[in-house]
């Protein structure tokens, strides 16, 4: 388990903007915020840290857990209508396992974000 991962992004206003839409259905909120860094997490404790830079170069993959398939698809709709990409609707990856049920979108800045659960078939 990871205590905390941070990303590069090109725009610090518009990458919080969309986070805070998209993981609000997750339990992330903004738990802390400067001018050159934003940290969300769920319960006020910061695990995605947005810093401002450079976002060139290779993309990253963070996958959040969803604590419902409900949680995965209200996810998947807050990020497009935050201004993500699609880059997998909401539904079973059997490929994966057969509960795990996941949705994928590009952030701002081309980042795959995921939000995953692995509960019920």
């Amino acid at each position: 388990m990871f205590d905390h991962v941070g990303i590069y992004v090109a725009d610090l206003a518009r990458s919080a903007a969309f986070y805070r839409a998209a993981l609000a259905p997750l339990g992330y909120s903004v738990a802390y915020e400067d001018a050159f860094v934003v940290g969300l997490g769920p319960e006020g404790a910061p695990s995605l840290w947005l810093h401002a830079g450079s976002a060139a170069g290779a993309r990253t993959h963070v996958a959040l857990r969803a604590p419902s398939r409900a949680a995965v698809a209200n996810f998947y709709a807050a990020a497009r209508e935050a201004g993500g990409e699609d880059n997998g609707a909401p539904g079973l990856r059997p490929d994966y396992g057969a509960t795990y049920y996941a949705a994928f979108v590009r952030d701002p800045d081309g980042h795959n974000v995921e939000a995953v659960f692995h509960g019920e078939a």
